[in-house]
């Protein structure tokens, strides 16, 4: 809900132009990573076409327990699984997943360059990659206005609704320190190709894509779960 609020209902459109971007055709697996309460994983699942398949993945139980109440009364719990795992240690199996996405998580992921060797890992050769981000506007006059909406306004009605004082009071710096050259250049680097950081909503957004190359690396496997 606070997601939606904040968002002033634009966070819907950013989900679904990531899974778009995915060029679905009913019949893959998505994965899903640090997948909340599911909002993306729905949308891979419920968009026409669809994935046939999504398996969500986060570390917070909590979080994964609200998504699976929220997967039971949409009546998607046999099309969607939420597992509870690390994004720089998945649980799959590698060349497991059709496309793997990320919605405003990897932003908090402690080893991102493990994540990105993870999520190139469980991909299939030619499997997609779309990761929303949040950034800093690069206009001075939308920069403004969005700092001072992310210092003063967000963490107020953020803390009004949520109960929690400090929830998001951290995403002002957190935001500025993540840099989408460098992101882009840590996908590259990992073995991606195909590397776009395409900006949303004024560059408040980066919507990042990216392929496993049909001839990456070899990747040692996991014994995953999913």
């Amino acid at each position: 809900m606070l997601n939606h609020l904040l968002s002033a209902g634009i966070d819907r459109s950013w989900r679904k132009r990531a899974v778009r971007s995915l060029g679905l055709s009913g019949r893959e697996c998505v994965l899903d990573l640090c997948t909340g309460t599911g909002d993306l994983a729905i949308e891979a699942q419920t968009a026409r076409p669809g994935a046939a398949r999504v398996f969500g993945v986060d570390f917070s139980a909590a979080r994964l327990k609200l998504g699976l109440d929220k997967l039971r009364r949409q009546r998607l719990d046999s099309r969607v699984s939420l597992v509870r795992g690390d994004a720089s240690r998945i649980p799959a199996a590698g060349g497991s997943a059709d496309a793997v996405t990320m919605a405003f998580g990897i932003r908090n992921v402690e080893d991102r360059a493990a994540a990105c060797r993870e999520i190139l890992r469980v991909l299939k050769p030619g499997g997609r990659l779309a990761i929303l981000e949040f950034a800093m506007p690069t206009s001075p006059f939308f920069r403004h206005l969005y700092v001072s909406y992310f210092r003063h306004i967000l963490p107020r009605v953020g803390r009004w609704i949520s109960g929690h004082a400090t929830a998001y009071a951290y995403l002002p710096a957190s935001v500025d320190a993540f840099e989408p050259p460098a992101f882009m250049k840590l996908l590259q680097s990992c073995g991606f190709v195909d590397v776009r950081a395409d900006p949303m909503t004024f560059g408040s957004v980066f919507l990042y894509t990216a392929k496993r190359g049909r001839s990456s690396p070899d990747q040692v496997p996991h014994s995953g779960t999913l």
